[in-house]
């Protein structure tokens, strides 16, 4: 994998620390942007998915906004990441 993924997360929202589990399970590394104490990362995640829910992810030029794992599971799949 080229580039990692990066995650915007949203401390103590359940599907952030499911995704994170998840993503750490399969060994996949990733970079994390906490989106409520960093109000640039929060921007940030906004300008690439259009709205502020976490968690997203941005890979390459794909991004999954406002996801569960059962969406996580098919995206990394379509981006060649499993």
């Amino acid at each position: 994998m080229k580039e990692k993924p990066i995650v915007y997360v949203k401390s103590g929202c359940p599907w952030c620390i499911e995704a994170e589990a998840y993503l750490k399970k399969k060994g996949i590394e990733y970079t994390v942007k906490e989106v409520r104490s960093d109000p640039a990362a929060m921007a940030e995640m906004v300008e690439i998915s259009g709205q502020s829910k976490a968690p997203t992810m941005k890979l390459g030029g794909a991004v999954l906004a406002d996801f569960g794992v059962e969406e996580l599971v098919p995206f990394l799949a379509e981006q060649g990441v499993s």
